[in-house]
């Protein structure tokens, strides 16, 4: 199928990455990925999941849709729906990730899914990231020490709730309180439990319904200096057993 051919070339281009390092990533051979560019053999449901998995887009995208017509870089229109675009670019193609700052994050329950609203945001480059789309996102209070008020956490883009990790923890957006960031459990197949890892805030519930975003943690900037006390063995332990004991008192 032609689409599928010129997608494959599309979303490889638009990472800046050639047939032989795709196939790389992959784990298949550089040919193959050239047949399928070329339309001289197409991929195998297989293949396809691979695919789908690293650009992380549905495979309904990549089969159907025209991906090259997209006209913005944050979203992918599909019919009537708007998908979540993977890859953010520079002029150097790279990388880049949106970084929602704490002016930002008052709007973002609104703006979320607004290609304005993101076009807006400033933007930064880690390289050393995964694959997949990434954004920063502020947090504030002291409720999942040891990160503090003011920090960033860097938290990659989930397609689905089936992702989630039992006990990792994940930035969400949720209808209710907007941005949070907690670890996560599976409450019942229509709810989540989140957990502060500062054990003085009661964990809580939320509805599956009520995510509106996904976000699985790839790492922290913290952006004040930690106090002495903070830095001692002895607190370290303490905070360590703290979350020992209360994952323990889950199982």
């Amino acid at each position: 199928m032609r689409r599928i051919a010129t997608n494959i070339s599309f979303l490889r281009k638009k990472k800046g990455l050639t047939q032989e390092q795709l196939a790389e990533e992959l784990g298949i051979t550089r040919s193959r990925i050239g047949s399928y560019e070329e339309g001289r053999s197409e991929p195998s449901i297989d293949i396809l999941i691979l695919i789908s998995g690293y650009f992380q887009l549905p495979i309904d995208a990549l089969v159907r849709h025209d991906l090259s017509l997209s006209k913005n870089k944050s979203f992918i229109d599909i019919g009537s729906q708007r998908v979540l675009f993977p890859i953010i670019m520079d002029g150097e193609e790279k990388d880049l990730i949106e970084v929602i700052s704490a002016k930002a994050s008052a709007g973002y329950l609104n703006g979320y899914s607004d290609p304005e609203f993101i076009e807006q945001l400033e933007k930064i480059r880690l390289p050393f990231l995964p694959s997949g789309k990434h954004r920063a996102f502020p947090i504030k209070g002291d409720s999942m020490l040891p990160l503090k008020d003011g920090s960033f956490v860097i938290a990659r883009f989930l397609e689905s709730i089936q992702e989630l990790h039992e006990g990792k923890t994940y930035v969400l957006l949720t209808a209710q309180e907007g941005i949070v960031y907690k670890r996560v459990y599976r409450k019942d197949a229509e709810s989540l439990l989140l957990h502060s890892d500062n054990k003085d805030y009661a964990p809580y519930t939320v509805k599956l319904e009520e995510v509106l975003e996904l976000w699985e943690f790839s790492c922290s900037i913290n952006m004040s200096d930690f106090e002495e006390k903070e830095l001692k063995i002895s607190h370290m332990l303490k905070v360590l057993k703290e979350m020992q004991e209360e994952l323990e008192n889950l199982s």
